[in-house]
């Protein structure tokens, strides 16, 4: 016994039942009841309808056996050296406690600056003049270059 397929639920047609629908580019069509053939018909969306097996299909419904939940792969976080800092430097920096950490901060900012005050202080003695931060970066270097 043959069982074919209804062309728009997706329902099985048995021997006997149901219409064939034979469009004008020759393609064949099988509905099991009118119901299914008007719905076709009407250019009707199956995925749409509730009761086609592709709107169950599409919708996941009615899935006896739930497959296992696919496990999402972690990225496993490997410690590697930094150009310049070895690993145990890096570990032994984690290990300092943050308030020791951040007064160590400070006082490499108060050197910074003392020693950028040092800096300015020593340019503003040799020229006398102000220097621009533009003049700082290369402007000046060029006029230094052609007065050479």
């Amino acid at each position: 016994m043959k069982l074919e397929i209804d062309s728009f639920s997706g329902g099985k047609i048995y021997p006997g039942r149901g219409t064939l629908f034979v469009r004008s580019d020759s393609k064949v069509f099988r509905f099991q009841n009118s119901k299914s053939s008007s719905l076709f018909k009407q250019r009707k969306n199956p995925r749409r309808i509730a009761w086609t097996v592709l709107y169950r299909r599409h919708h996941k419904k009615g899935i006896t056996e739930e497959v296992a939940k696919k496990r999402t792969r972690r990225a496993v976080k490997a410690q590697r050296p930094v150009v310049g800092a070895s690993m145990e430097l890096i570990k032994e920096r984690k290990a300092v406690n943050p308030e020791v950490r951040k007064a160590q901060r400070e006082e490499k900012k108060k050197a910074d600056k003392e020693k950028r005050k040092a800096e300015k202080a020593k340019t503003a003695a040799a020229g006398g003049a102000k220097v621009s931060k533009q003049q700082a970066k290369g402007a000046f270097q060029k006029v230094n270059a052609a007065s050479q």
